[in-house]
């Protein structure tokens, strides 16, 4: 079955006009947004106004890729051109519609946050937010990764179309071992294969699982997978990068603008249409509204049915896993309440 998606909330505006027309304040679902002007991105010209629309327009799609989990953001005070910093948790000056979680969550470090309204998107968004990035676990099972990403980084040398068939050999690799896999561009430089998983095993599990096929990736095709990590290692080769499946490590979701030049988002595509794509920065801020715009059909709507257990393709490939975690306590009641209000307040 085919499922739909909604249009974005509004037509794609020129970049930066609104803001230098009318001189006033300008807000966005109830948030005013300062420097609207300000340029985020030299290369294209993008002002922090496009970014916050972009965010705006496109929320009904990110947001279940952001609901129930951990999230981190990549932000830019002064854009590009300024420095960068990723924040994991919360801070003292609140983030408009972003929630504190209980710090049982993860003991001994400062509480994590999420986002699960689209107004906490455009809040994150005016706080110069410019990448959404997610936990691969729940809140509710926070020690269970419910999926395992395979982040498909070339090296010097290595051009589009090797970058097309790379994925497709993960997902062959994937396909003998009886796991389905979902495919998206980065918007930076490479590809995202993406395997949703029923939350069974605990991190180091599933890291150590993704890591035994990046293994028999790079040995079954050393021509194209490298086995190991650093530019050195993979010039004229593709990293599969599994250390995206550890505790802590957060990809980039789908939909995030990158914090590059151009502004490239990535975005969710049917493994079919992957010959259709010039790069990873096919979509951008430009773009990507349009293009869902026209698109009726959602390419991971098999996705979200998908819980798979990994028993069996461990066994194939000959992956001794450790035991399962057990299930972590609830929350103090306490915790639950202020986590509640918190969520109420910003809501």
């Amino acid at each position: 079955m085919t499922a739909t998606l909604p249009a974005p909330d509004s037509v794609r505006r020129r970049p930066g006009t609104s803001a230098r027309r009318t001189g006033s304040p300008v807000t966005v679902r109830g948030l005013k947004i300062s420097h609207p002007d300000r340029v985020i991105d030299p290369a294209s010209g993008h002002t922090k106004l496009d970014l916050v629309r972009y965010y705006d327009d496109i929320a009904a799609r990110l947001l279940p890729h952001l609901r129930g989990r951990p999230c981190s953001l990549v932000r830019g005070p002064d854009g590009l051109a300024g420095s960068l910093f990723f924040q994991k948790h919360m801070e003292r000056r609140a983030i408009p519609g972003v929630t504190r979680l209980p710090a049982a969550l993860w003991p001994a470090h400062e509480p994590l946050m999420a986002i699960d309204s689209a107004h906490g998107v455009v809040g994150a968004a005016q706080m110069n937010t410019i990448e959404f990035h997610t936990w691969n676990a729940k809140v509710e099972r926070i020690d269970a990764p419910d999926r395992m990403v395979f982040d498909l980084d070339p090296g010097d040398g290595v051009g589009w179309p090797q970058m097309r068939d790379a994925a497709r050999q993960v997902r062959d690799l994937l396909h003998d071992l009886a796991l389905e896999s979902w495919v998206k561009t980065s918007g930076s430089r490479g590809l995202h294969v993406v395997v949703p998983l029923a939350p069974r095993y605990g991190w180091d599990a599933v890291r150590d699982f993704s890591h035994a096929i990046v293994d028999r990736l790079a040995s079954t095709r050393p021509d194209v997978f490298a086995g190991k990590s650093g530019a050195a290692n993979r010039v004229g080769r593709i990293f599969a990068d599994y250390l995206r499946n550890g505790l802590n490590a957060t990809p980039a979701t789908a939909y995030s603008v990158r914090a590059r030049p151009g502004l490239g988002v990535s975005m969710p595509v049917h493994w079919g249409e992957l010959d259709e794509i010039d790069g990873a920065a096919h979509w951008t801020v430009d773009n990507a509204c349009d293009h869902l715009a026209r698109r009726r059909d959602d390419p991971w709507a098999g996705y979200w049915r998908r819980k798979q257990n990994v028993a069996n393709a461990m066994k194939r490939l000959g992956f001794e896993p450790g035991p399962p975690p057990a299930k972590p306590a609830k929350p103090a009641k306490r915790e639950e309440a202020a986590m509640r209000r918190d969520a109420g307040r910003r809501r």
